[in-house]
This record gives C-alpha cells, sequence and structure tokens, in this order.
C-alpha cells in the first residue's frame, strides 16, 4: 500500500510541475504595448482585490466550522477540513492569477500570430489551471489518507469515514462561496455594462468608455476561472473521497479492502499523465476549427484512459478475480467496464452541451432567429430552449446508472464517477480558456488594436462562450452522480450504525418507502432546495446588476466628456462597488445547504421521532441531486445557448449588430447570464454539500 500510495502523490507532484512550467512558458510571452499592459494591469488589480477580500470573509465562516468540526469529531478530522478548504480557495486563487497574465498575451499573440498563436497562449494558459487543480486535489487525498494511516487508523476505523467527508466539506463550502461571489461579481457587472452600454449607449461590448467594462472583465476571471477551478476542484475530491468512503463502508473487514479504496486514487493518478499528454495534441488543423482543436486533446485524453485503465485494473484488482458485498458480485474486469461508462457518459454531455450551445446548431440558432420578432419571444424560445436541454443529459445518466449497477452494484457507480473526474485537467483547460479568449477581446478593443486582431479573439471567445458551456455541463453531471454515490453511503453508513448497534442509533428503524409521510416530506423538501437557492442567486444579480446600471448612468449624466473621449470613466469605483455587493450576497445562499439537513433532522424528530428524522433527512438528499440536476443543466445549457445567439447575430446573421433582432439577443443575454454563470453552476456544490452536511450529522451522533 505504502508504495501504491507514493506512487500517486508523485503523480500529483507531476501534474504540479506541469503546471509551473507550462506557467513560466505563459507569462515569458510578450504582454504587448504600454497601453495593453496597463488595461491588463486594472483587470489583475480588480481580481486580486475581490478575491483577497472574498477570502478573508470565507476564513472567518471556515475558522468557526473548523473548530466546532474539530470539538465533535477530532483535530485530524479538523486538519481534514482544513486540507480541503485550503487547497480548494488555492486552486481558485492560482486559476485567477494566471488568467489575469494570459489574457493580455493572448491579445498580443492574436496580433503578431494569428489564430494559432491566440489559441497556443489562451490553451496553455488554461492547462496551468486544469493541471493544477487535477494534481492539488490527488495530493490532497493523497497525502492526507496516508497521514490517517501513520497516526495508526486503521482501514476499517469509522474515523476514517468522517475524515474524508470532513476534507470533502472543506473544499465544497469554499467552492460553493467561489462560485455564488464569483457569480454575483461577474454576472452583475456584465448585467449593468450591457444593458447601459449596448442597449442605451449603442457603444460597442468592452468599449474602454464604459465605466463597468473593467469590472465586466475582472468577473470572467473571478467567476469563470476561478471559481470552475474551486468548483471542480471539489468535485473531484468529493467524488474520489466518496468512492473511498463507500468502498470502506461496504468492504469494512474484507481482505481486499485496500485495493478498493486504492482503486479510485489510481485512476486518478493515471489520467493525470493522459490529460497531460493530451494538451499536446491541442493543434489547428486545415480546416483551422478551433473546437476541432480543443476536441483533438480531448479526445486523445479520452482514448489514452482507456489504455491506461488496462494495466491500473489487472495490477490492483485483476481482472478476473471475483469480489462481493451484500448480493453483489463482481470482478475487476466489470470495474474496468465500469470506468469505460464513466468516460463514455463524459463524452456524450460534452457532445450534448456543445449542441445546444453551439453557433453551428439548431438550438443557439432558433433563439437568434426568435429574437428578429422581438424581446419577448427570444425569451420563450432561450427558456424552451433550456428546458429541452435536460433530457439528452438525463437519459445518458440514467443508462449509465443503470450499466454500472447491473456490472457491480453501487460501487460500480463510483467508479464510473471516478473516471469522469480524473479527467478534470483537461477539462478544466477548456473551461480556462474561456475567460482568458474573452479578456482577450476586450483588452483588443480597449487598447483599439486594428480590428483583424478582434476578430481573431472574438473567433476564440465564440468558442471560448462553447467550451465555459461544455464543462459546466460536465460538472453538473458528474456532480449530480457523485452525489447519488454520497446519497448511497449515507444509506450504507447509517445501516451500518444500526446493525453493529451503535448507542445513538439505538431503537432506529429506517423506512425510505414512499407510504412513509416523512420520506415525502423530505423529498418536497429536497426538491424544493435547488429552486430556492437558484432564485437567491438570481435575485442577487439582479441587484448588483441594477447597482451598476445606476452607476453607469450617473457617470455618462455627471461627465459627458467619458463619451467624447476627453474624460476617463471611474472603473474602480464599479470593481469596489461589486466587490462589496457580491460578498455581502453570498453568504446567505451559501449557508441554506449547511444548515437545511440539520434544521429538518431537528424538526422532524421534534414532532416525531429519529427513526422519521433519519428517514427524511435521506430522502431530502435524493430530492436535491434529482431537482438540482435539471435545475442546474438547464440553466447551464439555456444560459449558454442565449449568449451564443447575441453571438450568432452579432456575426451578421439576422441584421446583425444594432439591429432590433440584437436588442433582443442583448435582452436574452442578460437573462441567460446569471443562469448560466451563477445560479447554475453554484447549485452543482450546493448538491454536494447538503449529502456531506448529512454524512457529518451521522458522524457526529455516533462519535
Amino acid at each position: 500500500m505504502e508504495v501504491t500510495l507514493f506512487l500517486v502523490i508523485l503523480s500529483g507532484l507531476v501534474a504540479v510541475v506541469y503546471g509551473a512550467v507550462t506557467a513560466k512558458s505563459v507569462l515569458g510571452a510578450d504582454a504587448g504595448s504600454e497601453r495593453m499592459q496597463e488595461i491588463a494591469a486594472a483587470i489583475q488589480e480588480g481580481a486580486a482585490a475581490y478575491l483577497n477580500r472574498q477570502y478573508r470573509t470565507i476564513a472567518i465562516v471556515g475558522a468557526v466550522i473548523f473548530v466546532l468540526v474539530s470539538i465533535l469529531l477530532g483535530p485530524i478530522v479538523g486538519i481534514g477540513f482544513l486540507i480541503g478548504a485550503v487547497l480548494s480557495g488555492l486552486a481558485g486563487y492560482i486559476g485567477m492569477y494566471v488568467s489575469v497574465r494570459a489574457n493580455v498575451r493572448t491579445t498580443q499573440a492574436s496580433a503578431t500570430g494569428g489564430l494559432e498563436k491566440g489559441l497556443d497562449v489562451a490553451f496553455k494558459s488554461g492547462a496551468v489551471t486544469g493541471m493544477l487543480v487535477a494534481g492539488l486535489a490527488l495530493l490532497g487525498l493523497s497525502v492526507y489518507f496516508s497521514l490517517l494511516l501513520i497516526v495508526g487508523y486503521s482501514l476499517g476505523d469509522r474515523e476514517i469515514v468522517a475524515a474524508l467527508v470532513a476534507l470533502a466539506f472543506g473544499a465544497s463550502l469554499i467552492s460553493i462561496f467561489a462560485r455564488l461571489g464569483g457569480g454575483i461579481f461577474t454576472k452583475g457587472a456584465d448585467v449593468g455594462a450591457d444593458l447601459v452600454g449596448k442597449v442605451e449607449a449603442g457603444i460597442p461590448e468592452d468599449d474602454p468608455r464604459n465605466p463597468g467594462v473593467i469590472a465586466d472583465n475582472v468577473g470572467d476571471n473571478v467567476g469563470d476561472c476561478a471559481g470552475m477551478a474551486a468548483d471542480l476542484f471539489e468535485t473531484y475530491v468529493v467524488t474520489v473521497g466518496a468512492t473511498m468512503v463507500l468502498a470502506s463502508i461496504i468492504f469494512a473487514g474484507q481482505a481486499f479492502l485496500p485495493e478498493m479504496m486504492l482503486y479510485p486514487l489510481l485512476i486518478g493518478a493515471a489520467c493525470i499523465f493522459t490529460s497531460i499528454a493530451g494538451t499536446y495534441f491541442v493543434k489547428l488543423g486545415p480546416s483551422r476549427k478551433i473546437m476541432a482543436a480543443l476536441y483533438k486533446g480531448f479526445g486523445a485524453s479520452v482514448l489514452l484512459s482507456v489504455f491506461a485503465f488496462i494495466p491500473v485494473t489487472w495490477a490492483t484488482l485483476g481482472f478476473g478475480t471475483e469480489y462481493s458485498y451484500a448480493e453483489t458480485v463482481f470482478t475487476g474486469f466489470d470495474l474496468f467496464l465500469c470506468a469505460l461508462i464513466g468516460l463514455a457518459v463524459t463524452g456524450l454531455i460534452v457532445v450534448i452541451t456543445e449542441y445546444y450551445t453551439g453557433t453551428n446548431f439548431r438550438p443557439v440558432k432558433s433563439v437568434a432567429e426568435a429574437s428578429v420578432k422581438g424581446h419577448g419571444t427570444n425569451v420563450i424560445q432561450g427558456l424552451a430552449v433550456s428546458m429541452e436541454a435536460t433530457a439528452l443529459p438525463a437519459l445518458v445518466i440514467v443508462i449509465g446508472i443503470y450499466l454500472t449497477y447491473v456490472l457491480a452494484g453501487l460501487f460500480g457507480i463510483a467508479i464510473a464517477v471516478t473516471a469522469m473526474l480524473a479527467l478534470a485537467g483537461m477539462v478544466v483547460a477548456l473551461d480556462a480558456f474561456g475567460p482568458v479568449t474573452d479578456n482577450a477581446g476586450g483588452i483588443a478593443e480597449m487598447a483599439d488594436l486594428d480590428a483583424s486582431v478582434r476578430d481573431t479573439t472574438d473567433a476564440l471567445d465564440a468558442v471560448g462562450n462553447t467550451t465555459k458551456a461544455v464543462t459546466k455541463g460536465y460538472a453538473i453531471g458528474s456532480a449530480g452522480l457523485g452525489a447519488l454515490v454520497l446519497f448511497a453511503a449515507y444509506t450504507e453508513d447509517l445501516n451500518f450504525f444500526i446493525q453493529e448497534g451503535v448507542e445513538a442509533f439505538e431503537g432506529v428503524v429506517v423506512n425510505f418507502s414512499l407510504s412513509n409521510p416523512f420520506v415525502v416530506i423530505g423529498l418536497f423538501v429536497g426538491g424544493l432546495l435547488p429552486y430556492l437557492f437558484g432564485a437567491m442567486g438570481m435575485m442577487a444579480v439582479g441587484r448588483a446588476g441594477g447597482a451598476v446600471v445606476e452607476e453607469v448612468r450617473r457617470q455618462f449624466k455627471e461627465m459627458p466628456g467619458i463619451m467624447e473621449g476627453t474624460q476617463k470613466p471611474d472603473y474602480a469605483r464599479c470593481v469596489d462597488m461589486l466587490t462589496k455587493t457580491a460578498i455581502k450576497e453570498m453568504i446567505v445562499p451559501s449557508m441554506l445547504p449547511v444548515f437545511s439537513p440539520l434544521v429538518l433532522y431537528f424538526v422532524v424528530w421534534a414532532v416525531a421521532d429519529q427513526s422519521a428524522a433519519l428517514s427524511a433527512v435521506g430522502a431530502m438528499l435524493l430530492g436535491v441531486i434529482v431537482t438540482g440536476l435539471f435545475v442546474a443543466i438547464s440553466m447551464t445549457a439555456g444560459g449558454g445557448a442565449w449568449d451564443n445567439a447575441k453571438k450568432y447575430i452579432e456575426d451578421g446573421n439576422f441584421g446583425g449588430k444594432g439591429s432590433e433582432a440584437h436588442k433582443a439577443a442583448v435582452t436574452g443575454d442578460t437573462v441567460g447570464d446569471p443562469y448560466k454563470d451563477t445560479a447554475g453552476p453554484a447549485v452543482n456544490p450546493m448538491i454536494k454539500i447538503t449529502n456531506i452536511v448529512a454524512l457529518l450529522l451521522l458522524a457526529v451522533l455516533a462519535h
């Protein structure tokens, strides 16, 4: 076991070294003219100011929870929470640091080397973030797991379960703050700047005369880059950690327990190398299609992972060896097939999400066409597309669940999700490419570069919009399946405590039948949470965007020289205002998934008994997973379709920029922005936090 853990840790270090070397290469590229560097410096300053203030706020909440976890479950478990929180925050910060320095270099590369060079710099910067996210996640899990063994815990100890869950909780808590706070900031800036700049003043996107334009560019980084990095870091940690927890519970006392707990870590380690190899396949081909170049890298990573899983499975489990738990019997080869199904689900979700958000396909074109008839028809069509977009991913997930369950039961599902998340390095690379290219276009516009440069960055940005939507679809799909693994861990953990006669669970009889009214209550309460959470996020963006609208209008009115080019807008005021608003607005929604399971448990116990309370909480977890999955997919896919419908019109279709169709598309994009970049993605960590808190509740009761 020691040798295997050493190899896993070494793999994580390889990812970190790759990230450092590639970051040095990106930061060594030409940063362009003095004017370009001045604009980039303003974006860097704003992003750092926001993230520093956000993390100070999160640190206060985190410190309180760290103390509570340490008191209730012991200092070692508290350390797990701390490691998860610190590494999740670090992943987000590194992502932001690289992207705000790569943006201006992408602009300059596009100016001097065209599309090929611009793509190269932008993707390399994304790869830095992606590999550091995967590497830090794997290091956090493997090093902490090694620490637990060093201090004397054995694999069957319940403390290991609580410790791994606490590690996941720390990562998830930081992620929901980063996702929600960053989303409120970025979409408040985007909505406000667009409504006054594009619609009212009739000036182009990223026009330097718009006082909200720097805040908008800052927001791309703190929301789409830092937020997504923290999001997928925690999804990786939660999924692999939950798979290890599930193995610890269902294989307790069996001789092959070490192999089952190490297998998910080895899958992650193998995919570090396949993802790094995949980055070298991202090259423009003769077709000059950017998305095809990115898909070459992603496809290479998937294909190489298929081959990498063969020696990993053979060496760890053997293909023909039989394993069993409860009434489930499976072989190592069955788990290998489950891992392949996980890769297939990932590929299908990526393709489906691109179909609903890409400018070349029916859904986006239908939203653009509806814009010709007016603002209302644009919104109606966008909502229709957002709802339709949930069907195919749900069916793919359903088929994946069925096939893996038939092969290896609940553990088969867990291995499939682990394989999905093992590719997080490549997927984050695709996502972080988006905000870098978006900023690159803004810098080209503000620095008044030649129109050909903006044409190049716009082509990159249009693909970046799709990659951001695709990676959100991937994150949500994997989060839904990961939460299902957490739910399985909750039910298995609960059964274990009851069967072992743990005093706190004496006399408890859990009944998940729909004839139990408390199960129905739990389902309804869990089902409403994603809607309530999403509403809070949307309303927060509305308030933040409204404040930006008022501020931009004020500056245009009181400083008439802005529009004439004789006065410089007060960019810093918009950044500072949004920073304060986003941090204030993120607190209450972020606490919703933390307190909901606890409140439901104690309320039901007060009016009934502990059996009813534990049944209600279990049902609540399932309700959150089901509605959360649909809400999140609908919001992210619909928002991406609205955004690219606007881009499609701006490319000269249906009247082009400044037309009535364009104005209607801007309205639709305004609705879609908080959908796809605030509420929808933040539902992802929200689903998992609810499940993690329920698992920690069981650990506290049994402690």
